[in-house]
């Protein structure tokens, strides 16, 4: 399998980490694009050396690498996740300004009916916002909000960020074994 991995500058950069080692894990090859404010948010929230992050993917794309192969349709892969995803970079793809490498992936693994994974991470969402990933899903992105499954009973953070990397992971087209809500429920 071969999948691209965005990182912009939102917050959730651990879970995007996190699916990247996933992807290794599982052997899947990964073109990884960080946005700059995604570098910035990096250092911020997790501390992370961003060659560390780099070293997870089979290729790295800085984002204003436009001529890139992920930007052409005649690029095969798998599929997109963008993870976490601004609402900036949600809309960019929404209404079709391609104007940097993660904007022109995006909107190639669309028009190519490949999946196309949007890891929002904003909150409270106001009307534009929702109006927003609507327009997204129905041109078919998968909107996946960086959100909590309590059902899991997580005993610490770690569990909480997993859960939300496999389920995308498996989103993807990966067969991943998690914890699942029927895993939880008594035969009666």
């Amino acid at each position: 399998m071969r999948i691209v991995v965005a990182l912009t500058g939102a917050s959730g950069q651990i879970v995007g980490v996190r699916l990247l080692e996933v992807l290794r894990d599982k052997g899947v090859k990964t073109y990884l694009i960080v946005s700059k404010a995604a570098e910035i948010i990096l250092r911020h929230e997790i501390d992370l050396d961003l060659n560390y992050v780099k070293s997870l993917a089979h290729r790295f794309y800085n984002e204003d690498e436009i001529d890139a192969p992920i930007a052409s349709g005649t690029f095969r892969h798998d599929g997109m996740a963008i993870v976490p995803c601004s609402i900036r970079t949600a809309s960019s793809i929404a209404y079709g300004i391609t104007d940097n490498l993660i904007a022109r992936a995006a909107d190639v693994t669309l028009k190519e009916r490949r999946t196309l994974v949007i890891g929002i991470r904003e909150a409270p969402l106001h009307l534009g916002h929702l109006k927003m990933l609507t327009r997204l899903a129905e041109i078919g992105a998968v909107i996946y909000p960086l959100v909590l499954s309590f059902y899991i009973k997580p005993k610490n953070l770690d569990e909480i960020i997993d859960h939300i990397a496999f389920r995308i992971a498996e989103l993807l087209g990966l067969e991943i074994n998690y914890k699942r809500w029927g895993d939880f429920i008594l035969d009666i």
